[in-house]
């Protein structure tokens, strides 16, 4: 498959796990209710996913090896918690954005780990 349409996918997989979240998770909001923020908003988390998540896989690796692979979780809620904080200095995405509760975070990060999950095992 070409790499701009597994961009595609992934960047909508994003969208549609971040939509997800915002919808069934209570604490995890996505104040903005345009569609073009929220393919913003999912570009931004894949390329934090792409650039980030090698280097925090790197350096957590050894509580990855000992939880035998879930703290392959944490990596994803740090990704997950930068989001706001990277949204939030880009001025028309700036508070779109809001995780209020550790708890929150942790099931999005289930939310968002397991539509990644089922895309890169499609692909």
């Amino acid at each position: 498959m070409h790499w701009l349409a597994k961009l595609a996918i992934v960047v909508g997989g994003n969208a549609l796990a971040l939509w997800i979240a915002n919808m069934y998770v209570p604490g995890f909001v996505l104040s903005n209710r345009n569609w073009l923020a929220l393919i913003l908003i999912a570009l931004i988390l894949s390329a934090l996913n792409f650039l980030l998540k090698p280097v925090l896989t790197l350096a957590l690796g050894p509580v990855i090896i000992l939880t035998l692979g879930l703290g392959i979780i944490v990596v994803n809620a740090l990704i997950l918690w930068i989001l706001p904080i990277v949204t939030d200095h880009i001025d028309f995405l700036s508070g779109s954005i809001t995780i209020q509760t550790i708890p929150a975070l942790f099931f999005a990060t289930l939310v968002v780990s397991a539509v990644n999950f089922v895309i890169h095992a499609a692909l």
